[in-house]
């Protein structure tokens, strides 16, 4: 894994966000998907479906260099990240279903992201799925399962820490976007429109198609505005890590960093207009 100066951050950054994430969660996040299967399924399919093919999509669409192309990939086929918890607290949205498809979106990811990213892009780059798989479960499932166990096992502790928790992931998502567009900046201003459209593209036909293709689950209430917040966000610390530890063009990580701020935007803006707007 590559690690220079402020890209240190990254990875542990993306390790402290998910161990936060863990400690939010419970068990009992992960069997509401036996106990209400059918939206939180449906969710996280369109999750792992509509994305990639969006990335995969639009990149081509609007003729990205290679390494945007795929790290635009690459961070569409990203799970759900904990900022579309917030989003949906915000939208007044389902927040309980907004969980579990993050918790579940998450612990498949270690199969899903290498899967689907190396499926759709390998025929552009070299990409190694195993290093990709191994990878995520160390930033990704051995945090949340440490958070995890600390909320069962140690409630104490974790009572103390939940209060900083929302404040130290969104330190650690700003120093990591900033790490990677301060150390790419000439690469960002010389094709900015062209990806920042690429990215504005993939994330507002993400919610759009989470909304639309969400509602056949149940009407377009509160589940197909749960389901489109979670489709329209992903977990962009996750594709910065992946792209800086297996991608060899150091390009390929700027994506996800871009990602990071577009999706958190467009997701305020629904959740200000949805907010306003309760489900009749």
């Amino acid at each position: 894994m590559r690690s220079s100066g402020s890209y240190g951050l990254i990875t542990p950054g993306l390790q402290i966000i998910m161990l936060g994430m863990g400690l939010t969660l419970e068990l009992s996040d992960f069997s509401r998907v036996f106990r209400a299967p059918a939206p939180i399924l449906w969710g996280v399919l369109l999750q792992y479906t509509v994305m990639p093919l969006l990335g995969w999509g639009v990149g081509y669409l609007f003729q990205l260099p290679t390494p945007f192309a795929v790290g635009l990939v690459l961070v569409c086929c990203c799970p759900g990240g904990t900022a579309s918890n917030v989003i949906a607290y915000l939208a007044k949205a389902d927040v309980a279903l907004s969980v579990s498809m993050t918790a579940f979106s998450t612990m498949l990811a270690a199969a899903c992201t290498p899967l689907l990213t190396t499926w759709i892009v390998g025929s552009r780059v070299d990409v190694d799925g195993v290093g990709l798989f191994v990878s995520t479960a160390e930033v990704v499932l051995l945090p949340v399962a440490i958070g995890l166990f600390l909320r069962r096992y140690l409630p104490k502790l974790t009572e103390k820490l939940l209060p900083i928790a929302p404040a130290a992931a969104v330190l650690m998502i700003v120093l990591i976007v900033a790490a990677i567009l301060g150390a790419r900046k000439d690469a960002v201003l010389e094709s900015g429109l062209q990806l920042l459209g690429a990215v504005l593209t993939t994330h507002t036909f993400g919610f759009l198609l989470g909304y639309l293709l969400g509602g056949l689950s149940g009407g377009f209430g509160n589940v197909a505005r749960t389901i489109s917040i979670e489709v329209g966000m992903q977990n962009s610390g996750l594709g910065a890590v992946l792209a800086q530890a297996h991608f060899a063009n150091p390009l390929t990580v700027i994506p996800s960093a871009i990602s990071a701020i577009t999706h958190c935007i467009l997701g305020s803006a629904l959740a200000a207009y949805w907010s306003r707007r309760p489900v009749l």
